[in-house]
């Protein structure tokens, strides 16, 4: 799918009954959503821990997965590998020694999960599991169906689930490799939806921390609920897609540490699906961000600036 066809079907999805709402409402009843639960709690879930200095190789695999039988979910899983950093993602790679914090991202509408290889196998090559589903009716290659954005907060929970089960799973590459009380979920435009509905209408209590590319939270609400889990916000002014009005006012209504990165010419994407000074920007951020929340390293909450201007390209607003 074209990605003007992609820009204009989300559009399409914010404009009809969404945009100007009193308050953002479903677009659709979620399947099997877990139930949101009470008031946040004011103290993140994560001890203070250090980081991994080094870069990882990267491995990769596939996962077969299928959520009820009709949902099949085949999920790609960057993970630090054995082996020399550097280069392209190595399949069938070593696991590396250690166990690594778990992060799942949700692809975008019309996306697949390689289209943000470049940014997620930085991440792994941080030190981070990243586990990312293929949505069966919002990804590349099928008729998409933008009403089922709602039901992929429920399917990246059921994929967490069969990830992290891989920890104690005799001969998987992974055993004993995945630290499975610290996880991150992360995701851009519908993927950001995706997110978003996870710390809100669809709260996954195992999750300690969110990064929210070009998202919005109509749909799925701002009742954010549950554990104190530090938010990220990453979104282009210029956003041609979801309007950066929209991605504020969801971050504005995260009740817990946060902070959101503002691309002063940014796009819907561009910055996450090609190399440059904006990837760059955007990956040093995120993987300071995660280091802090799910590896607890303090050092790495100091390195993100308090309040500055980024090389002409960003702004970065800073509550963490």
């Amino acid at each position: 799918m074209s990605r003007r066809r992609t820009r204009a079907l989300f559009a399409a999805a914010l404009t009809a009954g969404l945009v100007g709402c009193s308050a953002p409402a479903p677009l659709a009843e979620p399947r099997n959503a877990p139930s949101p639960t009470a008031s946040a709690t004011p103290t993140p879930q994560v001890p203070a821990g250090t980081a991994p200095a080094e870069s990882f190789a990267v491995g990769v695999r596939q996962l077969k997965l299928n959520r009820d039988g009709d949902r099949p979910l085949p999920v790609t899983v960057w993970y630090p590998a054995t082996g020399s950093a550097g280069g392209a993602a190595k399949r069938s790679a070593d696991a590396a020694e250690g166990r690594f914090p778990v992060v799942m991202f949700s692809h975008g509408l019309g996306g697949r999960p390689d289209d943000y290889a470049r940014l997620l196998t930085r991440w792994a090559a941080a030190g981070f599991v990243v586990a990312a589903p293929t949505f069966p009716h919002t990804s590349r290659g099928v008729k998409v169906n933008v009403l089922d954005v709602l039901n992929q907060p429920a399917d990246v929970s059921y994929a967490l689930t069969q990830v992290l089960a891989l920890d104690g799973k005799a001969g998987d590459p992974l055993r004993g490799h995945l630290a499975v009380d610290r996880v991150a979920a992360a995701g851009h435009s519908a993927g950001g939806v995706t997110t978003i509905g996870l710390f809100t209408a669809g709260r996954d209590e195992r999750l300690d921390a969110g990064v929210v590319f070009a998202g919005t939270a109509l749909g799925v609400g701002t009742a954010f609920a549950g554990a104190a889990a530090p938010q990220l916000f990453v979104h282009g002014e210029l956003d041609e897609v979801v309007e950066y009005a929209a991605g504020k006012a969801a971050y504005d209504a995260v009740p817990w540490p946060k902070a959101m990165l503002s691309l002063t010419k940014g796009d819907h994407g561009r910055a996450l699906l090609s190399d440059g000074a904006a990837l760059r920007l955007v990956s040093d951020t995120t993987v300071e961000f995660l280091r802090w929340s799910l590896y607890g390293d303090a050092a790495a909450k100091g390195r993100i600036p308090t309040d500055a201007a980024r090389d002409g390209l960003a702004t970065l607003d800073n509550h963490l």
